[in-house]
């Protein structure tokens, strides 16, 4: 490698370098220690130490080329090599294409400066495909030489970035450096003769976390396959952890989460603001600036932020001040001409937005004309139907006409009203308490809507945080549900389309809408909306119009209950808006199979419990305690365990603030039973405790009627259980834990991320380790083995599969077993590595003609219990067992004709003839034999699973008995012929080939002899032609002279009468040669063929 050159003194005093070659102009010098017998000494040693820990060029490489000015000690370093044969392409360069034009030149400085431009012309040469940074080359491709002479990982592996730190072997730390790739951490350290070689890939990390102790001040925690990994010392550890947390959550997304990964919104914004926009949206630029806030009279520091459709800006602090400013609303854009580089955007209702100290305003201004013209003339028909008003306070947003007129000419059953105004209308003529005290909250929401603006561009301040805390009055909760949650903008940008999707839903039957109906009368049933067919079929209708919308989570338990209490307060078009941003953006992955993102809050609320309740952590032994009480409480947002009244204030508080305010309300809970949680003493006793306070928790200012209301039911008066007011409560968590922050919540997730999806991987694990092992003789550790290598050369296929770069074959929602599935391509890896017959010289044909009887359903995918119960049969079958399963795959439809279309390869064949050949017998496969071995997924358009279909074929599978040996059809000529040669070739190389090949001999003439008799026998004057050629292989055990006679045989005439053979007498003549039953009774060590194939998996992908 050509390096940028730098002096080098010569005379130093540790002598580290030996002399190899040299001229009047360049010296070739090996590092001490490097290419001697011992590794020289301990010099070497002192040496091998040095460069691993000290960053200079002598650590990369044991070869170096130096340019010599002559009469002088200072040397120029030019070129370096990991070994000798490369170092010397570069000196044999250097003598043919420099050595002869230095001599023209009259002085050293002259030379010196040609040596130095034409070695930079060739590192700038090299630096066209290069992935070394401008800005210093020669430092990054030295560590990625390093990275790739030590790890040996393929070329498509991506060095991102490297570190000087120590990683902790027990108590002793090891000097080294950490190497961070696409798909890998690993490190490298050499200390004093003792080499640590580390690579951990990164879909096996669980935990990654920063600790501290008393010997570790700060390290970087890594937990990866039940193993922990501490590194510390870092020069900079925050950066270097935020790094290695962004590639951990990339790698686990990637391969076990797809749906998040593909549906991962590409806005990745730096304010949480901005999740109330459509997911759709992507973040284009943000500017740091100051905004005008006209009640308060100050500018307030912040963030703004620019997407397509939509101007977002958030204080430093957000609960400061933020507003959304849709470019649907925006009227005009202007710039100051004074020195403040402001920006004025006004909006409708007469409300202008002043954004000051913006750098590059003018660009800004410039962009957002042009985006305000598209965006003016794509929401033409939404923005003119409303009027400009100054003091507009209609509730009605101007979208809603639209899309109001859009649902009445689709659809005339979708209704226009909330549940709750049609059952519990408020009655002004007999104003109780309760209802003056609703009227007064109004009017504080009237007097911040003057202040802040009303609509989806108001200002969001600490004073309305402080009113949706108290409790949204009934009449406003719909609006504002749908402004905080920022479904007004979904249902803008999309005017008709829940109509029509109602109209395209309606009638559908699957799976998901089974589950509906069975659900409907499930929620809220004590509420009289849901008691009457108006509600009923209002929820209905939201639930299987989300289900059509969103097949990948279609329906889940709990959706019901939120979207009840949605249609309570919303209209119904808002209330599936609503439940569209809950699930796809304020609850991403919660409402799926596998309920993973309520599983990682879970995880995030347990370590908020460490972090503030310690006490209680130090009581609960087992933390999942509280994960087992809380799943309801995140699934459902508290209205499965609060009374409907006290619900809705939760209700609230989730649309302002989001997860923040589930998390804060549980810690409250927890912390107001503290004493109570303390005292008990198992968990079915905390379990009552909490369930109990639940059922206390009151609304004292709820204007429902008693009749609706739960918590008033539940106790009466005389009561000796304390009752809990909900706003107090909500008000108390707020005090006690508004402090946490966002990005911090943010950081838990990723963090636990990791580890919620790692234990839901090993629960798949151990489940199919437990079925697949009542049917196979392979031990649980081997299973264990081999299923780690089977799902890892699966992962292996799509690290550097840059056009998939999402993990195929893996549906985390099918039953375990189909979970994780190979190809053709995959599966012949894995059979070359683990099988006792891959040395055969087809094996190539051997893995196809083996996957394509594993392939009973003609997917061209096999699962795991599939493959295994191959292995087990070569490794663990008895002499009957291996030979049927080599019968089976010379016979229909494991065998089919293999012909090579590039000779030059011997039989080894391509990617694309495998899978070709792999896939021949899915076209040619009857309609019958698909539909009774068939498990792909029906409803495949609804990416539905039928659990009838699943439950079905494993009751087929139980009952199937084991296969008679009576039931298999006859070997016919052309297979018998590739039938002798597979084993021909299976001997080849045993220490007792001659006698084995002595002994097929033998079977093979016996066979054809039988077979005349039998024919002769059943038609006499019948001549046996054709088999002259084939009984030679009786006489010559010699396999090169057997095959040509052999190959003759599938072209002779059609009309010659086709002989085969039944298993039974394939069996009966092998059982006579005891050399034969022997060779494949032998027992075969699998514990070294795993350990083999776990360490070569990666390596043997270096090779190709």
């Amino acid at each position: 490698m050509w390096l940028k050159p730098e002096e080098v003194l010569l005379k130093n005093a540790l002598k580290l370098w030996m002399m190899e070659r040299s001229n009047d102009y360049f010296v070739l010098q090996r590092r001490r220690g490097y290419g001697e017998e011992g590794g020289g000494g301990l010099t070497g040693l002192l040496v091998g130490t040095l460069d691993s820990v000290l960053d200079s060029t002598a650590k990369v490489a044991p070869f170096r080329i130096l340019h010599q000015t002559p009469d002088s000690q200072v040397y120029l370093s030019i070129a370096c090599g990991a070994n000798r044969e490369e170092i010397t392409k570069h000196w044999e360069w250097l003598e043919e294409n420099i050595m002869k034009t230095l001599s023209v030149f009259d002085s050293n400085e002259d030379i010196t400066n040609f040596v130095q431009g034409k070695i930079r012309g060739l590192i700038a040469e090299e630096g066209k495909h290069s992935f070394a940074k401008e800005d210093d080359p020669e430092k990054f491709r030295e560590a990625l030489l390093k990275f790739e002479k030590c790890f040996g990982l393929p070329e498509q592996e991506k060095l991102v970035t490297y570190y000087s730190c120590s990683y902790w072997k027990g108590r002793v730390p090891c000097q080294g450096w950490l190497y961070l790739s696409t798909n890998f951490l690993s490190f490298y350290s050499f200390l004093l003769g003792s080499e640590i070689k580390l690579v951990i890939s990164w879909d096996a990390v669980s935990k990654l976390e920063k600790t501290s102790n008393v010997i570790l001040t700060e390290s970087i925690h890594v937990c990866s396959q039940g193993e922990n990994h501490y590194f510390s010392m870092f020069l900079h550890i925050n950066q270097t952890y935020l790094l290695m947390e962004q590639l951990a959550n990339y790698a686990i997304k990637r391969i076990f989460d797809k749906e998040t990964f593909d549906n991962d919104p590409v806005l990745d914004d730096p304010l949480q603001i901005t999740k109330r926009l459509p997911k759709e949206e992507t973040l284009k630029e943000v500017h740091e600036c100051f905004l005008w806030v006209p009640f308060s009279h100050f500018n307030t520091h912040g963030k703004m932020c620019v997407s397509e459709n939509y101007i977002c800006f958030a204080s430093q602090d957000g609960n400061l001040c933020s507003v959304i400013i849709p470019l649907r609303e925006v009227l005009a854009i202007d710039k100051t001409n004074d020195s403040s580089k402001s920006v004025i955007i006004s909006v409708k209702g007469k409300t202008a937005f002043r954004f000051s100290e913006v750098k590059e305003f003018e660009q800004l201004v410039a962009k957002l004309r042009l985006k305000c013209g598209a965006t003016s003339t794509q929401y033409h028909n939404i923005s003119t139907e409303v009027p400009v008003s100054s003091d507009s306070v209609d509730p009605s947003d101007d979208t809603e006409v639209q899309s109001l007129t859009c649902q009445r000419e689709c659809s005339k059953t979708v209704n226009t009203e909330a549940l709750m105004t049609v059952f519990h209308p408020q009655n002004l003529e007999t104003l109780d308490s309760k209802m003056l005290k609703e009227k007064m909250k109004e009017q504080s929401w009237n007097i911040l809507f003057s202040e802040c603006g009303r609509g989806v561009s108001m200002f969001r301040t600490k004073k309305t945080r402080d009113l949706v805390v108290r409790g949204i009055p009934e009449t406003l909760r719909g609006e504002l549900w749908m402004l905080f949650s920022g479904a007004v903008n979904d249902m803008a940008a999309n005017p008709g389309y829940y109509a029509e999707v109602v109209e395209q839903s309606l009638g559908t039957c699957n799976l998901a809408t089974e589950e509906i109906e069975r659900d409907l009368r499930r929620s809220l049933p004590e509420h009289p909306a849901f008691q009457s067919d108006t509600g009923i079929s209002a929820l209905r209708r939201v639930l299987t119009a989300y289900a059509f919308r969103n097949p990948k989570i279609g329906y889940c338990q709990a959706m019901n209950i939120l979207t009840s209490v949605l249609l309570l307060y919303a209209k119904e078009e808002e209330a599936f808006w609503l439940l569209v941003a809950v699930c796809e953006r304020m609850l991403p992955d919660y409402f799926n199979r596998r309920i993973i993102g309520a599983l990682v809050d879970q995880a995030v609320f347990e370590e908020l419990i460490r972090d503030h309740l310690p006490q209680l952590t130090e009581h609960m032994t087992d933390m999942t305690f509280f994960s087992s009480v809380s799943l309801s409480w995140f699934l459902t947002l508290f209205i499965s365990v609060l009374p409907i009244e006290s619900a809705v204030n939760v209700v609230d508080c989730f649309f302002y603030d989001g997860i923040k305010a589930i998390l804060q309300l549980g810690l409250a809970i927890l912390d107001y039973n503290l004493d109570k949680l303390l005292a008990c003493k198992d968990d079915a006793e905390a379990v009552t405790a909490l369930n109990r306070f639940f059922n206390n928790v009151t609304n004292k200012d709820s204007p429902l009627p008693s009749s609706v209301q739960q918590g008033s039911n539940v106790s009466d008066e005389k009561s000796s259980h304390v009752r809990v007011d909900i706003t107090d409560l909500i008000r108390e968590s707020n005090e006690k834990y508004g402090n946490i922050r966002y990005e911090d919540i943010h950081s838990m997730r990723c963090r636990n991320r990791l580890y919620v999806i790692q234990t839901l991987e090993e629960t798949t694990k151990q489940n199919v380790l437990r079925v697949v092992s009542q049917d196979v003789k392979l031990s649980l550790h081997e299973l264990d083995e081999l299923y780690v290598i089977f799902k890892k050369e699966l992962f292996f296929s799509y690290y550097w599969c840059l056009s998939s770069p999402v993990l195929k074959h893996h549906d985390p929602s099918l039953p375990y077993l189909e979970q994780y599935q190979i190809d053709c391509q995959q599966f012949r890896v894995l059979y070359h590595l683990l099988s006792p017959w891959a040395h055969s010289a087809n094996r190539d044909s051997l893995a196809l003609w083996t996957f394509r009887l594993l392939d009973e359903n003609s997917d061209c995918l096999i699962n795991f219990k599939e493959f295994s119960s191959a292995i087990d049969i070569m490794y663990n079958g008895s002499f009957t067992e291996k030979l049927k399963l080599l019968f089976k795959l010379h016979i229909s439809p494991a065998y089919t004709e293999v012909q090579y279309k590039d000779p030059s390869n011997g039989d080894e064949l391509s990617k694309e003839e495998l899978l070709y050949l792999s896939q021949l017998h899915v076209s040619n496969a009857c309609k019958g034999e698909e539909s009774k071995f068939s498990k792909k997924r029906p409803e495949k358009e609804k990416e539905k699973v039928n659990i009838q279909a699943y439950l079905s074929q494993w009751q087929d599978e139980l009952l199937k008995k084991e296969e008679n040996i009576k039931d298999l059809p006859r070997m016919n000529q052309s297979e018998f012929i590739q039938f002798s040669k597979t084993l021909y070739n299976l001997f080849h190389g045993d220490p007792e080939e001659e006698s084995l090949y002595q002994a097929i001999a033998v079977v093979t003439s016996l066979l054809l002899r039988m077979e005349e008799v039998g024919r002769k026998l059943h038609s006499p004057t019948s001549a046996m032609k054709g088999l002259s050629g084939v009984v030679c292989v009786s006489g010559v055990p010699i396999e090169g002279q057997a095959e040509k006679p052999l190959e003759k045989e599938p072209s002779s005439p059609r009309e010659e009468p086709q002989w085969s053979f039944a298993f039974e007498q394939i069996l009966a003549s092998l059982l006579n040669e005891p050399a034969l039953v022997k060779f494949f009774e032998k027992s075969i060590d699998l514990k070294a063929k795993l350990e083999n194939a776990k360490t070569s998996q990666l390596s043997s992908r270096t090779k190709k």
